[in-house]
C-alpha cells in the first residue's frame, strides 16, 4: 500500500507545487528500487538462514555489566562499604551474563544455520561460563595495562584517572573481553564488542589480536591493530599507528577461504611513535623503536632503530629565498 507523503509545499489553490511533485515521484521511486533491491536479497539467502542476529544493544548492556564487575567503584558506580562490593559484582555478572548467553545462543543459531557449524544443547551456556572464569586474568592484565599508561605518560596524576578518562585504556580493556569470546568461538558477539569500542575511543583493534600485558596506547585515536597481530609485552604505542596487512593490487572476485597471519608480530618493550604505518606478517624486534610516520614493510632487527630524516632549518638570507618560492613573498 502506498504512503502518503506530505512535502508540505502547496500553491494558493492547495495544490502540491510541481517542485514537491518531482520530489514526491523520487521518493516513491527510490522506495520501490530499494524494496527490489531487498527482494532480490531475500531469494538469494536461503530460508533456514533467516534466524536471529545477535543484537548490538544486548551486547553493550552485557559488557557493560561486566565492565562495572570488573571495576565496581572506579566504572561500577558503587559507593557503599567494601562490605558490599561482593554482592554487587555477583548482580552485576549475573545480569551481564543473562545478556550475553542470549547473544551467544543467537550466534550460534546462526551459525547452524549457514552450515557451519552445529553444536550441543546448552552451548551458550556453556561459553558464557567459559568466558565469566577469564574474568580475573582479564582483570589482571587490564591492571597492568593501567600501571603501564601511568608509568608512560607524565602528565597522569592518580591511577584512577586513567582507567575513567584515557581512550586507550578503555580500547584495551573491551579489546580484552572481546579476545576472550573470539577465542571461546563467539567471533561476531566479540566483533560487535570491538566496534562499539570503535565508535566511543577511535582505537580499532580486531577481536582476534593478541595483545600481551602492560599494553599502553596514548591519545589513541586512530590506532588500528588487525586480526592476526600479536604483541608482545611492555609495548607502547601513539596516536594513528596502523598495524595492518598489505591489500593486494586490484579486487579479486573471491575471497580467500581461511584466515592466514598477515598482520605484524611486535616483540617486547617496542616503542612505535605517531603515524608509523607496519604493514605484512613483519616482526618488529624487542626494544625496537620506530619513528613517527614511517613506512614499514620489512623486518625490524631487535634494539634498531627507525626514523624519517629528520626536519632541517634554514635561517637569514636562505630562509627568505625559501620563503619566495614556497609563498612568492606573501
Amino acid at each position: 500500500m502506498a504512503t502518503q507523503i506530505d512535502i508540505g509545499e502547496f500553491d494558493e489553490y492547495g495544490n502540491a507545487s510541481s517542485g514537491a511533485r518531482a520530489l514526491e515521484n523520487s521518493i516513491y521511486g527510490t522506495a520501490e528500487a530499494l524494496r527490489s533491491l531487498r527482494d532480490a536479497n531475500r531469494r538469494a539467502v536461503r530460508p533456514e538462514s533467516r534466524v536471529a542476529f545477535p543484537r548490538r544493544d544486548n551486547v553493550r548492556i552485557a559488557i557493560e555489566h561486566v565492565v562495572r564487575a570488573l571495576f565496581p567503584r572506579r566504572l561500577g558506580g558503587l559507593h557503599d562499604s567494601i562490605a558490599d562490593e561482593d554482592a554487587f559484582v555477583f548482580r552485576e555478572l549475573e545480569a551481564g551474563l543473562s545478556f550475553l548467553t542470549g547473544e551467544i545462543a543467537s550466534e550460534t543459531r546462526y551459525w547452524e544455520a549457514q552450515a557451519t557449524a552445529s553444536f550441543e544443547p546448552g552451548r551458550a551456556e556453556e561459553l558464557a561460563r567459559f568466558f565469566c572464569e577469564t574474568l580475573p586474568r582479564v582483570r589482571e592484565l587490564v591492571d597492568s595495562d593501567i600501571d603501564a599508561a601511568f608509568l608512560g605518560d607524565p602528565s597522569v596524576r592518580t591511577i584512577e584517572e586513567i582507567l575513567v578518562s584515557y581512550p586507550g585504556a578503555h580500547a584495551i580493556l573491551y579489546h580484552r573481553l572481546a579476545h576472550e569470546l573470539h577465542k571461546l568461538g563467539a567471533p561476531i558477539v566479540a566483533r560487535m564488542i570491538s566496534e562499539d569500542a570503535h565508535a566511543r575511543t577511535g582505537v580499532d583493534i580486531h577481536p582476534g589480536a593478541t595483545v600481551g600485558p602492560s599494553f599502553f596506547i596514548d591519545h589513541g585515536t586512530g590506532v588500528v591493530i588487525g586480526e592476526t597481530c600479536v604483541i608482545g609485552a611492555r609495548v607502547r604505542l601513539y596516536q594513528q599507528v596502523t598495524l595492518g596487512a598489505r591489500a593486494p593490487h586490484g579486487l579479486s572476485a573471491r575471497r580467500p577461504l581461511t584466515h592466514y597471519a598477515r598482520h605484524p608480530v611486535v616483540e617486547d618493550d617496542v616503542v612505535i611513535y605517531a603515524g608509523a604505518t607496519i604493514l605484512g606478517r613483519v616482526t618488529i624486534g624487542a626494544r625496537a623503536i620506530i619513528g613517527g610516520n614511517s613506512w614499514v614493510l620489512d623486518d625490524v632487527p631487535a634494539g634498531a632503530i627507525v626514523s624519517q630524516p629528520r626536519a632541517t632549518t634554514v635561517t637569514g638570507l636562505e630562509a627568505e629565498r625559501e620563503r619566495q618560492r614556497l609563498f612568492g613573498g606573501n
